[in-house]
């Protein structure tokens, strides 16, 4: 029986996706827990409006992502922090105080977006870069200074 997938299942396939599978597994299992549609005319007129939906929602998610991209790319991001007596400082600076500032900024971005192989502990300049949805890329400065 042919079915139309509700959601992504694993060993079955990826929502919206038309599948074959054995007629017990669709009748008692797939349509009645709601994770599949039977593969009826109109199921498939349904399934060409939510892919034409979904399209249009990822192409305005991609315009999102490029512009927040296009703000970000080359961006000062500054950090006053307390300094000791030997230029060591008192707290580190980790992905999520980058991420914090930058919610602060008005940009919202994952802490496993941000691309930090370790915390940074000494005042200075240091590129990161951020990982953002559609495989774009954007370098970012931070500036450690210390607070007076």
């Amino acid at each position: 029986m042919k079915v139309i997938l509700l959601q992504d299942l694993e060993n079955v396939g990826k929502k919206y996706e038309i599948k074959e599978v054995k007629n017990g597994h669709a009748r008692n299992f797939l349509i009645p827990q709601n994770l599949a549609k039977a593969a009826t005319k109109k199921n498939l007129q349904w399934l060409e409006s939510q892919k034409a939906v979904m399209e249009k929602e990822v192409e305005e998610d991609l315009k999102k992502a490029q512009e927040m991209a296009s703000h970000m790319d080359g961006m000062e991001v500054n950090f006053s922090v307390k300094v000791g007596p030997q230029g060591q400082l008192f707290e580190s600076i980790n992905q999520v105080k980058v991420v914090e500032r930058l919610k602060e900024m008005g940009f919202e971005v994952k802490k496993s977006q941000v691309n930090l192989l370790e915390p940074i502990k000494e005042i200075g300049e240091f590129p990161i870069k951020i990982n953002l949805e559609h495989n774009l890329e954007v370098e970012v400065r931070l500036i450690i200074i210390e607070e007076k």
